[in-house]
């Protein structure tokens, strides 16, 4: 198989559908025989994934590598930014902590020349695995204020000489505006990079853009080499929890209906992925006590700040719901995060989340945690309850949490420790982030329900699925032969 250029998708904005676009030509190409790999230099998300080797990357580009078929790893994510409040984030560089940085900090001050050098080296030593790699960009490629500073869009595209496409949101309005605009404010040297347009989310009869795709083209000189419908059918994961604020529901009739607790800084929400594709459930995201109240099943997720979180749910009334939907027989489980708020107790010594140096739980599980300075960032295999399957999953957590009643743990892992509190089969926690993927895991929390729906759902499946049905889609919008004449240019 030739040897491509590296390819890159870069926005007019945030939530133009980079990631989704990547991960559809990371599938197209695995499709066609070659062996790609995702790439983005910077990532800022609370969403993230553990590698094999126990790295942590933003999930998109777990994503994008399974579309490619291949394991993650922390080279296609080389530098994370996990948000713990409104102003600061913790910075992941090659997969583990080096330090909490504001956002001034982080963008003014003057380390990106070394991150830089970090990225680079990842970007290459992925390129000698795999070929080609598919490059990720990063909201917009034209902040100007920003631009002498990024390390993710155009200074990274140039670097490796990728073939790079803009991408456009029509359903935003204003289209020509941002595709023009973004192009005339780069430089000559980056608008030359540029090698086509790429126009998403189109509703309607794409044939009536034909006037408009050439009015693209007449002002930007360059082609626009694809648009693409605004997929309804077609469910990859979103990688940023503002996708939640379009899943604000209320409980349902005929369906098993399972609330995810609404948190502030909610980390891993694609826990909830499965259930929110399972023909036997309806899920909700809310805060609200009376849908809260409603649920058969109430979820409390993962969080980058626990102790903040579980604050702002003693102060709305929400962990009195909580408690209640428990008393009148609801199953109510925790993870990672929600796990810790089951409990007793946390304590954070060192201040690591915060001020708040000590606060009770919801008291539904004899456990106590403390927060630590040491993240655990691990892949694991492990038995549920008694059940032989094996399942699979991952930990990303600061903080360890003892039982206080033994003999009571949810899983075995496979390297024979214990993991999680099972109070009974409907109240337990676990740090485990993924273990509703499992099927033994989700049958058995979906068991004692009438639902209209008996079969099981083979979630692996739904998603290669999804994959295969977002590269059909694109191929079919895109001139697939324009694009492989511009990877195989030298």
């Amino acid at each position: 198989m030739r040897k491509l250029k590296p390819v890159m998708f870069v926005g007019t904005g945030s939530d133009v559908g980079k990631s989704i676009v990547n991960t559809g030509f990371c599938r197209i190409l695995k499709q066609d025989g070659y062996n790609p790999a995702p790439y983005k230099a910077q990532n800022m998300s609370l969403n993230s994934y553990a590698t094999p080797e126990g790295f942590e990357i933003g999930r998109a580009q777990a994503v994008q590598a399974e579309a490619c078929s291949i394991d993650c790893h922390s080279d296609m994510n080389p530098i994370l930014l996990k948000p713990t409040n409104d102003k600061s984030s913790q910075v992941v560089l090659n997969g583990k902590p080096v330090g909490t940085q504001s956002a001034y900090d982080y963008f003014m001050g003057n380390n990106k020349s070394a991150l830089f050098e970090e990225a680079k080296s990842a970007f290459y030593r992925l390129e000698k695995r795999y070929n080609p790699i598919v490059l990720e960009g990063a909201g917009s490629i034209s902040e100007l204020n920003l631009k002498s500073r990024d390390i993710t869009n155009m200074r990274m595209a140039m670097e490796t000489d990728a073939v790079t496409y803009l991408i456009a949101d029509i359903d935003k309005g204003g289209v020509f505006a941002s595709v023009y605009g973004s192009i005339a404010l780069l430089d000559e040297k980056e608008r030359n990079q540029i090698k086509g347009i790429l126009i998403n989310k189109f509703r309607g009869d794409i044939k009536l853009f034909e006037e408009g795709k050439k009015i693209i083209e007449d002002l930007t000189g360059k082609p626009v080499i694809g648009v693409l419908p605004y997929f309804r059918d077609i469910h990859i994961e979103e990688e940023d929890s503002v996708s939640l604020e379009k899943k604000f529901n209320n409980a349902q009739e005929g369906k098993i209906n399972c609330a995810v607790i609404l948190l502030p800084r909610m980390a891993n929400f694609t826990d909830f992925s499965v259930l929110e594709h399972d023909p036997r459930v309806h899920l909700y995201y809310t805060n609200n006590i009376q849908e809260i109240e409603n649920a058969d099943i109430v979820i409390i997720p993962g969080s980058k700040n626990t102790i903040s979180d579980l604050q702002e749910l003693k102060n709305n009334g929400v962990t009195k719901a909580i408690i209640n939907a428990r008393k009148n027989g609801k199953k109510v489980i925790g993870i990672c995060g929600g796990y810790q708020m089951m409990g007793n107790i946390i304590t954070d010594p060192k201040g690591i989340e915060g001020s708040i140096k000590q606060i009770s739980g919801l008291g539904l599980l004899p456990i106590e945690t403390e927060i630590t300075d040491e993240k655990l960032t691990d892949q694991c295999e492990f038995a549920f309850k008694n059940y032989t399957d094996t399942c699979e999953g991952y930990e990303i957590h600061m903080g360890q949490s003892k039982s206080l009643v033994q003999g009571n743990s949810l899983n075995k892992l496979s390297n024979g420790k214990q993991e999680g509190y099972i109070l009974d089969d409907n109240c337990w926690g676990s740090y485990i982030h993924g273990i509703l993927d499992n099927p033994v895991v989700i049958n058995d929390l979906l068991s004692g329900f009438k639902a209209t729906s008996n079969d099981d759902f083979n979630y692996k499946k739904f998603k290669e699925e999804q994959y295969d049905k977002l590269a059909d889609a694109i191929r079919k919008s895109v001139d697939m032969k324009l694009f492989y004449q511009h990877l195989s240019q030298e």
